[in-house]
């Protein structure tokens, strides 16, 4: 495209900056900084990238075995294969042969005795042409010794109840005793499916060897620091002799926190033993197979509750399929328990996890990294209680809130025994109750439900409650550099990886305001372990908190300096220093923003900084369950209206009604794509994706044409997304602001209760469905059968 017909990326998609403002402003609406790349195709990722020459294609032997000793193994056909330069096992390795994140040696970069799931690597073919290692990879010849394997949660805790890492307990209260002496109890198991990632851009890492053994890797992944010391460790090499580097990630969603770790080593390690450049991207099918889901779930729950439905007791374990190794499991399974009480005070509770070891793939972090499990659990807790009062969901929802005033009320204190200091669900529930016009629509469900006989319909409103901040408090932290140069341009650079959120867009936007310049003066610069070093995981919603206060703290370390510079060349006070749209006034001068650099330059003053932040007033005790291991939370609300066929399962989303919580939003616009998209994520975790094993342990939904997430006709036919209103974080975020990565997504659990609430109209609402995720056709038709029968066998 010729430069004077390219689009103009500082044009912004809301209002545009007044003669007031400067143009990207925070606050402001303006659209990513890569939008017009993304749809013309010209944005590059990893496989975008030119081939360095000679770069050798690489591609991975996998386990047909669920559990089982490698008795033998023949290689030579593939060596002998066409095109085939190297083959490499775990004798190749020159360090550590494991690739696991916790330290645990329990997660080999390639298998060497032992196989524990369908899928796991056992060695690495280096070819010319990616089609020739592929097709070399599939030629080896094993020899197999079947062991017993673990599948399902059911068989790992009916049986040894082996556990990938210590289990997690938090306790608030006694449990037993509230239950005891509670007017009404009830009991259940929930089960909740997994999730695959279904990122658009697969796993993808490209190594290129430097000197002294130095290597480059370009990786689509979330968290380069861990990839630089993973790959460090592999190769043992110091982790100043790897570099990595991410300019866009074509999505994530938490599958590219760990999981990019095999795909960088094994690149690196071809890289180094052979001297050429290497790249490795898996088919979609292989990528299934490889890499870790979001964890299924099932989870026993006890409530005890008084007439007016106000929960005393609470006792839940929740039981996970982790996989055959650790990975992020234990996190996630706390997160859960963090999360099991979304946004509902308990008097007395005991959350108990279980992370199971199973011979399938090692899950890991998903968007929500176990909150959503959690808050399914807590949602589930109250539709109970409803059922068994006759009363609205929402009416019981509303009455087990947190308290408003931690100071008076005695409803403020987590199971955790964190104080809930900034409670506005109440009042965002409200807003959105009347906003959707749910009791209105609630007697219209009724009446509509009442003259049919095949179509029901369902209604619910779920509130999220979600705690910000990572629970391993030294991930709370980030780092940035800002250099301005001579003709007033800024680079900025950060520990954040843009993967489509508008990350960069944000952090662009928060120097621009610092230095009152116009975004287009703001060039982002890919994520660089070389420049920025020690980053955190762009996950936990904590990309724009983090490294939105690091950039602003090294662009206001420049702008100390030039302000001093300014005050002291001219005669001036420094409060005479002003920048304001593009221009700075030193007392009654004026010149542009430029200018006042190139005269900095010219007086030796140093235009480049680096800036740090870390979350104050969190930490975290695990052993003691105790501590505040969340800056503040992040709150939301949906209401979801659902058409449900009682003769198939089949249903439509009739309408959703969303209110969520942003803080001051640091982008209006970027923010509301953020709920759209993980609420419609989360509604297709609970409603229509599944993951099936088989029992050999073979992944059968390993593919778009065997795994469904929503489309285009999935989604709501009204679909209302409103930003709440003047309610700026309280604590001192980045301007203020709240993280919108992660809360969204638990607003789709809105249509798995008004699925729920559709199924209970045929048993009057007298029945608790107990339904279970995700609530596809064939499991509502089967809960409706189920429902029928008990409703069936309780009449007299």
């Amino acid at each position: 495209m010729p430069d004077s017909m390219a689009p103009d990326i500082t044009t912004p998609i809301a209002p545009a900056a007044t003669p007031d403002r400067i143009q990207g402003a925070v606050h402001d609406s303006r659209r990513h900084e890569s939008a017009h790349k993304h749809v013309s195709g010209e944005a590059v990722y990893v496989d975008d990238i030119a081939e360095p020459a000679g770069l050798l294609h690489v591609y991975l032997g996998l386990s047909s075995r669920a559990h089982a000793r490698i008795r033998a193994i023949d290689l030579s056909p593939v060596r002998h294969a066409p095109g085939v330069v190297a083959v490499f096992t775990a004798d190749d390795v020159p360090g550590v042969n494991d690739i696991g994140c916790m330290g645990k040696h329990d997660e080999p970069l390639f298998a060497s005795s032992l196989v524990e799931h369908v899928g796991q690597p056992i060695f690495a073919v280096a070819a010319e042409t990616r089609d020739e290692a592929r097709r070399a990879a599939r030629l080896a010849v094993i020899e197999y010794e079947d062991l017993p394997a673990v599948l399902t949660i059911a068989a790992a805790r009916d049986g040894e109840r082996a556990l990938v890492t210590p289990p997690m307990t938090l306790r608030v209260g006694d449990a037993d005793a509230a239950l005891t002496a509670a007017p009404h109890r009830v009991e259940g198991r929930l089960a909740i499916g997994g999730q695959e990632h279904f990122y658009l851009e697969s796993q993808i890492a490209m190594a290129v060897p430097g000197e002294d053994g130095e290597v480059l890797i370009h990786v689509s992944t979330q968290h380069p620091t861990e990839v630089q010391h993973i790959v460090a460790h592999v190769l043992d090499l110091p982790s100043a002799a790897v570099t990595v580097e991410v300019r866009r990630m074509g999505g994530g969603f938490g599958g590219k926190e760990t999981q990019s770790n095999l795909f960088a080593a094994c690149t690196a390690l071809v890289a180094g033993r052979t001297g050429r450049a290497a790249k490795l991207r898996p088919d979609r099918d292989d990528d299934f197979q490889i890499t870790g889901k979001r964890h299924d779930f099932e989870i026993d729950y006890r409530v005890g509750f008084d007439d007016s439905g106000l929960i005393e007791g609470v006792d839940m374990l929740f039981a996970a399929r982790a996989g055959y190794a650790a990975d992020l499991s234990g996190p996630v399974t706390d997160r859960a328990l963090f999360h099991a009480d979304n946004g509902y005070f308990y008097p007395a509770a005991r959350l108990q996890s279980l992370p199971l070891k199973t011979n399938t793939v090692s899950n890991t972090a998903f968007r929500g990294f176990g909150g959503p499990q959690g808050m399914v659990a807590a949602e589930r807790v109250i539709d109970e209680i409803a059922y068994a009062l006759g009363k609205d969901p929402l009416e019981i929802r509303k009455r087990n809130f947190y308290g408003a005033d931690p100071e008076t009320d005695g409803r403020s204190l987590t199971p955790y025994h964190q104080t809930v200091t900034d409670n506005i669900l109440p009042e965002l529930v409200a807003q959105l109750e009347e906003s959707s016009g749910y009791w209105r629509r609630r007697e219209e469900v009724r009446a509509f439900n009442a003259g049919s006989r095949i179509l029901r319909k369902g209604l619910a409103l779920t509130p999220v409650k979600f705690g910000i901040s990572f629970t391993a408090s030294h991930y709370n932290q980030a780092g940035a550099l800002v250099h301005v140069y001579t003709d007033g341009s800024i680079q900025l650079n950060h520990g954040g990886i843009e993967m489509g959120q508008g990350l960069y867009t944000k952090v662009a936007q928060v120097v621009a305001e610092e230095f009152q310049v116009d975004i287009a003066t703001i060039r982002p610069t890919a994520t660089n372990t070389g420049k920025v070093p020690n980053t955190s995981a762009t996950a936990a919603s904590s990309g724009s908190d983090l490294n939105g206060k690091a950039a602003q703290a090294a662009a206001r370390t420049i702008k100390e300096r030039l302000v001093a510079f300014a005050a002291e060349n001219w005669g001036v006070a420094p409060d005479a220093v002003r920048f304001e749209r593009n221009r700075v006034w030193v007392g009654d001068r004026d010149m542009s923003f430029a200018d006042l650099v190139r005269a900095a330059y010219m007086a030796r003053v140093q235009l480049s900084a680096t800036g740090f932040y870390k979350t104050p007033k969190i930490h975290w005790d695990r052993a003691a369950g105790r501590g505040t291991p969340f800056y503040y939370f992040a709150y939301g609300a949906a209401c979801a209206e659902v058409t449900v066929d009682t003769l198939t399962g089949e249903y439509v989303v009739d309408r959703v009604d969303i209110l969520h919580d942003c803080g001051r939003s640091l982008n209006p616009v970027i923010d509301k794509g953020q709920i759209e998209g993980g609420f419609v994520q989360g509604m297709g975790w609970l409603t229509m994706e599944e993951l099936w094993w088989d029992g050999q342990g073979r992944l059968r939904t390993h593919a778009p044409s065997t795994y469904k997430i929503p489309a285009c006709s999935d989604r709501p036919r009204i679909f209302n997304v409103a930003l709440l209103e003047n309610a700026p974080n309280r604590e001192d975020t980045i301007f203020r602001s709240k993280a919108v990565g992660e809360p969204p997504f638990m607003l789709g659990m809105s249509v798995f209760h008004a699925l729920s609430d559709a199924v209970a109209s045929l048993a009057r609402h007298r029945l608790c469905p107990r339904l279970d995720a995700p609530a596809t056709p064939e499991r509502v038709l089967a809960c409706i059968a189920a429902l029928r029968e008990r409703d069936a066998s309780s009449q007299p």
